[in-house]
Parts: C-alpha cells; sequence; structure tokens
C-alpha cells in the first residue's frame, strides 16, 4: 500500500548525484520475463564494459524539499559533464532550442546555465577537433549560431515524412560512450523552471551505440534529398537489443536488462521496440505497483484532426488494478496550459479508487509573480513510470500522437524487486522520487467535477 511505501520514502535516503555502476560478466544468456512469460533470451555484453547510470533532474527555483528528501544530480550538471567529456563526437537529436534568455520574451536570473550550456557547446564546435550534429524540429537561432561556427544541423520535415507530428525526442549521444535522455529541452527554462527527469549513461558503449543508430534514423530522414521513409530499413539500421532479447547488466550485486524503445512505428527499423509497446510490457510485467508522473496523459489523439479515442495505456492500467489487483498511482501536471481535455479522463481513472487501489494527482510547479511572467514555464515536464519490476523514462507525453506520428524514445530498465531496501538500484530511486512529490505539499487529488 502506498501509506507504507510513503513513510518507506521519506525514511529512505538523501540521494546526492548517486550513481550506478553496472558490469557487465561474461554470460552466455539468460532468460527474460515479460507479461509473465518467459520469452526470449537477453543480450550479454563485454565483460570488461564498465556502465554508470545516474538519474538526473530539474527542480524549478523555489520548488523546495525537505533535507531527508531525495536528491538527484541536476540535469545542468549532467549535460555540462556530457560536453566537457566529448572527445570524437555530439550528436542531438532535439525538440526545440532555447538556450538563451535573449530566446524568450521574459528573460530571469535563471536563465544563466542554459546560457553557459550554449556557449560551452559553441566553444566545442569552433575548435573544430568534435564532430558536432543536431537534428531538430525546426529552424531556430540557437542552432543557426551552432550551424555558422561548423555544427552540422539538420530539421525533420515531419508533414513531409507523416503529414503530421513533430521531433519530439530529447537525446545526447558522446562519443559513443556517453548519453542522455529525458524529459529536458534544449531550453534554458529547462535547468530553472520546469521539473525535469532523465538519466545519464556513462561508460556504456554497448547501450549508447544502440542509441546511436536511433540518431541515424533521424539523421537518414532529415536529408531532404531522401522523400519517403524506408518501406524497409537497410540492415544497419537494425538492433538486436529489444524487449525480447535486452542487454544484460550487473552491479552492485544485483542485476538488470535493458533496452531502449522507440516511435514512431515507421521510424523502427527491425529489431526495435516501439515506445507504445515498451510502456504496456512494463504496465503487464508489475505485480504490486505502478507510479506515473507524465505531464499530460490522455486516451485520445489531440494533436490531429478529427481528435480519436485511444485507450491503450488507459486500458492497460485498468486491467492490470482490477485483474491483477496492482496498486495504480498517476502523477499529471496542472498549470497554465493544462489541457482540459485531460480533467475528465482522470476523474473517469480515480473514479475507481474505491473498489481498486487508483489514485490520481495533479501537480503543480509554485510561481511567484515573478515567475509567471516566464512564458512556458513552471511545469512538471517529466515522462516516467516505475513498478516493482522496471523503471521506465521517456521522452513522450501520454496521448496518441506522441506514439503514432511523434519522434520519441524510452530508456527501460528491468530490476525486480527483491523485497531488500537496496538504494543503489535505479528503479528504487526512481520509486522514492516519485514517493517524494507524491507526499509533497505541491500534489493534491484530481476533483471528482
Amino acid at each position: 500500500m502506498l501509506t507504507s511505501l510513503g513513510t518507506y520514502a521519506r525514511n529512505y535516503f538523501v540521494l546526492v548525484g548517486l550513481q550506478l555502476t553496472f558490469v557487465y560478466p561474461n554470460l552466455a544468456q539468460v532468460h527474460t520475463i515479460i507479461d509473465g512469460e518467459l520469452i526470449g533470451m537477453t543480450k550479454s555484453a563485454d565483460p570488461a564494459e564498465v556502465c554508470t547510470f545516474t538519474l538526473v533532474e530539474s527542480v524549478p527555483e523555489n520548488l523546495t524539499y525537505s533535507p531527508t528528501d531525495p536528491r538527484l544530480m541536476s540535469t545542468y550538471a549532467a549535460h555540462k559533464r556530457l560536453l566537457e567529456r566529448a572527445k570524437k563526437s555530439i550528436h542531438l537529436s532535439t525538440f526545440y532550442w532555447s538556450l538563451l534568455g535573449s530566446d524568450t520574451p521574459v528573460s530571469d536570473y535563471s536563465a544563466s546555465q542554459g546560457a553557459d550550456i550554449f556557449q560551452t557547446l559553441l566553444a566545442v564546435v569552433k575548435a573544430g577537433v568534435v564532430d558536432v550534429k543536431i537534428v531538430q524540429n525546426s529552424t531556430y537561432n540557437d542552432t543557426e549560431k551552432l550551424a555558422s561556427a561548423g555544427a552540422q544541423v539538420r530539421t525533420i520535415d515531419f508533414q513531409r515524412l507523416l503529414k503530421s507530428g513533430v521531433m519530439h525526442t530529447k537525446m545526447w549521444i558522446v562519443d559513443d560512450m556517453h548519453a542522455y535522455l529525458g524529459s529536458c529541452n534544449f531550453d534554458w527554462r529547462s535547468y530553472s523552471q520546469i521539473k525535469e527527469t532523465g538519466v545519464l549513461i556513462e561508460n556504456c558503449p554497448s547501450l549508447v551505440s544502440d542509441a546511436a543508430k536511433i540518431f541515424e534514423v533521424y539523421w537518414y530522414l532529415s536529408d531532404d534529398s531522401r522523400p519517403q521513409i524506408p518501406s524497409q530499413w537497410p540492415a544497419n539500421y537494425s538492433t538486436d537489443i529489444n524487449a525480447t532479447s535486452p542487454q544484460t547488466v550487473y552491479y552492485n550485486q544485483s542485476k538488470g536488462l535493458v533496452y531502449l524503445s522507440s516511435s514512431p512505428p515507421p521510424f523502427c527499423p527491425d529489431g526495435r521496440t516501439k515506445d507504445l509497446d515498451a510502456i504496456v510490457n512494463v504496465i503487464r510485467a508489475a505485480n504490486k505497483f505502478i507510479y506515473i508522473a507524465v505531464m499530460d496523459y490522455l486516451p485520445l489523439t489531440i494533436y490531429t484532426r478529427p481528435e480519436k479515442f485511444w485507450p491503450f495505456i488507459d486500458d492497460e492500467l485498468r486491467r492490470a488494478a482490477f485483474e491483477r489487483h496492482v496498486s495504480v498511482y498517476l502523477m499529471a501536471s496542472r498549470w497554465d496550459h493544462t489541457k482540459y481535455e485531460m480533467y475528465p479522463f482522470l476523474r473517469s481513472l480515480n473514479s475507481l479508487k474505491g473498489q481498486m487501489d487508483v489514485q490520481v494527482k495533479l501537480f503543480t510547479v509554485p510561481s511567484t509573480p515573478e515567475e509567471k511572467r516566464i512564458p512556458y514555464a513552471r511545469v512538471s515536464h517529466s515522462k516516467y513510470m516505475v513498478t516493482d519490476q522496471h523503471a521506465y523514462i521517456g521522452t513522450s507525453n501520454w496521448s496518441g500522437d506522441y506514439f503514432i506520428s511523434t519522434a520519441g524514445v524510452g530508456f527501460v530498465l528491468q530490476e525486480p524487486d527483491d523485497g531488500l531496501q537496496n538504494s543503489n538500484t535505479l528503479r528504487e530511486q526512481l520509486t522514492a522520487v516519485f514517493l517524494r512529490d507524491w507526499h509533497s505539499n505541491y500534489t493534491e487529488y484530481v476533483r471528482s467535477n
């Protein structure tokens, strides 16, 4: 139940940029279980490979927690570290760019972190040693400056390729060794005025080289000389790391299984697990609890006309609660730009709490009068799910459009609950972060009307 878990989390530990070291042993093969069935073989990595996974977050100015609450490395520190580690290449998959305070109508002293990231990246480009490639959704002043300095910048045309959708991925790949993926955009507000969650991956060439294949799909499609998506992707874009054959990871006398998912389906070469399938697999594998933090939750397609009912995730959550008695806690976001179509669906889900353990809350980032003047800020923008079996960190909001025609990625790590309080696992950390926010003064239950 949530009460005992919440007490456990509040007395749990304080995380200050805690890092997880994953050591891959030389195993020939192991099996994985998804949706309660033994379905495949996991992929072994180089036994000499040692990875570090670090949960990172952006906490908006003036959003405070108690000293005993979990603390993570800041997204700014993670991105700065990636820039400083780059020796050969930086490949960026981006939605939009607004790193400089001058990019927005209202600037703020907190824009300094975004400006520092931009200036550091610009210096890397000007030095001419590191290959910098950027795929973006549209054209922006920031990337024009980077292109003028020598970066290779391409814009992916979703209208040409799919007639709808956007490039919504937020992913860094450095030297095919290190990476970041999560909810943080290339926006100064994403470091200091918006709540974000992501994962920093270091010294992990087997997984990052797989992430690089996703970037290469974007790079291929952003070439205007290629007018359409291949009906059959070339073999070099395919992967053998997926839901049925995840990468085996060992760390701190524990083990985990990891893979990357992608959307939309036409962007998935052979072997790539689709992002919706990854989310459904994680929900179906849960035995005890499912905790979700996402900005938008709508079982609809909301950016295409006509709008359509899209119940796939919502049905899975209801089925998990009803058939398997899994506790389901959903934390959506409330801010100045909340889509009001979301509320009836949240109320509908929350109405089940009398018959089963389903609860829905709204997270609101507090704002001073000055902070309210900053446009499109002061919101929880995270997109993650954690269960007793998995941690999932994504880049997509949870409505149909994001899985049908919009580019996004997901990081899926299976770490089954062994009944022990092991603060070294990423899944346990993400659980503690969710419960920190769930029990905070910034949430309230969705109202019945």
